[in-house]
């Protein structure tokens, strides 16, 4: 009955209630979406990480889609294969931890909110985050931290260490290959603790049994896009 990380209700509460510049222009929660889940609710959608995903989303861009949504919280069965185990445990992370917001290659990212950049790294593993950006952020005395994943090598002037203000310039979604691998998107996520990794990476699914610990680390990104939840149902 208590947080699994100390303080993690009151940031739920905070962000809920805190001016969040939004991630895209034109913002996402005023955009038409669709929603991408993965378990067959679009049995013609191929995998994230084929290039015929490309077409497919494109068909919906052109009847005038303008983002694409992946569920945080969504049980995907992709993650239960061989290529994401790990030696943590044997059950499999497969809830996902994040948002994806899928747009065209180059799209501008801009910060939620103020920061400071923790980690520019390069994922290189396939199917992870190739170029990668961690901000660390205070609110109310309260440290958490956002994830952007799969970005484009070309990334703005920044540097880690470098402070970032609400609406600035971060990113831009990057392409085949230099995402680590998938169709243009970016995983958005915030974090109530970086545990442990100081590499510039970050778990992107959680195990199914643990939820309620790993919702309590990885945050609703929905706290800062602010998308009608009706966004993320098909």
């Amino acid at each position: 009955g208590q947080d699994a990380i100390p303080g993690a209700s009151a940031l739920r509460a905070a962000l809920a209630q805190t001016p969040a510049h939004p991630r895209f222009d034109p913002d996402v929660a005023a955009s038409p979406t669709v929603a991408l889940l993965t378990n067959g609710e679009h049995p013609d959608m191929p995998a994230f990480s084929d290039p015929a995903f490309d077409p497919w989303f494109a068909r919906h861009q052109a009847a005038g889609i303008r983002y694409g949504l992946g569920a945080y919280g969504e049980n995907r069965s992709v993650y239960a294969t061989a290529q994401f185990a790990d030696r943590a445990s044997p059950e499999r992370r497969t809830m996902h931890t994040g948002i994806d917001v899928f747009a065209p290659a180059g799209t501008p990212v801009f910060a939620p909110l103020p920061g400071r950049i923790l980690h520019l790294t390069y994922n290189a593993d396939p199917l992870d985050y190739g170029h990668t950006l961690i901000l660390h952020h205070d609110l109310n005395g309260q440290s958490f931290f956002t994830l952007y994943g799969h970005l484009a090598a070309s990334l703005p002037r920044l540097h880690t260490g470098d402070t970032v203000t609400a609406g600035q310039h971060i990113a831009d979604l990057g392409d085949w290959p230099e995402n680590g691998g998938w169709a243009a998107h970016i995983h958005f996520q915030i974090m109530s603790s970086m545990l442990a990794q100081t590499g510039g990476n970050f778990f992107g699914v959680g195990h199914a049994s643990l939820w309620d610990v790993w919702s309590d680390i990885c945050l609703d990104p929905n706290l800062l896009l602010r998308a009608s939840p009706r966004a993320f149902t098909v």
